[in-house]
């Protein structure tokens, strides 16, 4: 395992089908040293009835343009959420609901957002699975960086 940063800007956000969810992962993430700041996207309701692209694309462009250093996104499978937010320029998300995939999405793909399904996982692991996720961060002379750096060039292509 790669240790954490220090401090971490964490943006978090859902569609109303992944608020209660959220919630839960909000009141974990706050007591942590590790989180400098957490800012929520939204929605902040029920009645909120937001589409969860643009929830996806909001704070996807807030870590594209060095507002916050990670995203956590909830929608029902974390599958819409996770389209979304990687059709930003520069962002790398990924679906995660086993502590594996959550590994491998930033130890060799440097995810900057990570997204899960309300309907799919339980709020235990969920949590359990947000403290691995502070605890992980991507060795730029590691193994996958030529790899992630291949995804980036193709990225940004045409910037």
């Amino acid at each position: 395992m790669v240790w954490g940063l220090l401090a971490m800007r964490i943006a978090v956000g859902s569609d109303f089908i992944g608020l209660e969810l959220k919630t839960a992962l909000v009141a974990a993430l706050k007591p942590n040293p590790q989180v400098e700041s957490l800012e929520d996207i939204g929605v902040l309701t029920q009645e909120d009835k937001r589409d969860y692209p643009d929830i996806g694309f909001a704070l996807a462009t807030k870590i594209a343009e060095g507002k916050a250093d990670r995203g956590l996104l909830v929608c029902g499978t974390g599958i819409g959420m996770a389209i979304s937010a990687n059709k930003v320029q520069g962002i790398r998300a990924a679906t995660t609901h086993d502590p594996y995939s959550l590994e491998r999405a930033i130890l060799s793909n440097n995810c900057q957002v990570i997204c899960m399904g309300a309907r799919v996982i339980t709020v235990e692991l969920a949590k359990l699975l947000i403290a691995q996720w502070l605890e992980y961060s991507f060795d730029s002379a590691g193994p996958s960086s030529a790899k992630v750096a291949k995804i980036d060039k193709f990225d940004f292509r045409n910037a």
